[in-house]
């Protein structure tokens, strides 16, 4: 049973809830579980595993590729107030490739399984549309990620990335390893050493054992122009 505050939030965050019956409000609120991820947990791993649509309350979910080699490819990321649908993967049409959802700190959300939420699409139009929308917009991040590492200079997506992290937190610090980096952006960690050094020595950044201190933002976003 969902705490009144969870069914609050749900109510909030499922968009097309005045859409539906009470007996499919009724439905939705008795198949939403809470749940929570520590961070490094693997909460979806390609077709091995469908857990449903999961709606973040705290926290953050990294979404990404793995190849046979074992080199991550990060898609996006998403944190509190985001839906992850690829997640339910297994229910929605045409999605041919295999994709693995972690944790990227401790996290909270509110999860409902795919066989659950599969019905829920099938006698309410609004649900499959918001879910048609929730897929598109996530495929468009997918684009982006593949046109940066396609097309654009490291250098770019290296000062686009610092900025990203710069204005989800508001803290000039960025405690990430170089090692995160280059796991985040599909690259080497000593291509994301040899371009944060260069950044360092153009008194972009700073760098510490502790992570990336961010000096001047103006000029990182002169290369991302």
């Amino acid at each position: 049973m969902l705490s009144a505050g969870d069914q609050a939030i749900a109510k909030e965050a499922y968009t097309f809830w005045d859409h539906l019956t009470g007996e499919q409000q009724r439905f939705l609120l008795d198949n939403l579980f809470p749940v929570h991820y520590e961070k490094g947990d693997i909460i979806h791993n390609g077709a091995y595993s469908c857990i449903g649509v999961v709606y973040l309350k705290a926290g953050g979910l990294r979404v990404f590729m793995l190849s046979d080699e074992g080199k991550e490819i990060t898609l996006y990321r998403l944190g509190p107030g985001d839906f992850c649908v690829l997640s339910a993967s297994c229910i929605l049409q045409n999605i041919t490739f295999d994709v693995c959802i972690e944790a990227e700190t401790a996290t909270d959300g509110l999860l409902i399984p795919a066989s659950q939420y599969h019905k829920l699409m099938e006698q309410n139009i609004y649900a499959e549309n918001f879910t048609n929308l929730l897929v598109v917009d996530r495929f468009s991040n997918v684009m982006w990620a593949m046109e940066q590492l396609l097309f654009m200079r490291f250098d770019k997506r290296l000062a686009i990335f610092l900025l990203d992290e710069l204005s989800k937190t508001g803290d000039v610090n960025i405690r990430l390893t170089h090692e995160q980096i280059a796991k985040y952006m599909g690259s080497a960690r000593e291509v994301v050493s040899r371009m944060l050094k260069y950044f360092a020595r153009e008194g972009l950044i700073e760098m510490s054992r502790g992570g990336i201190k961010i000096l001047d933002r103006e000029k990182l976003r002169e290369l991302t122009a």
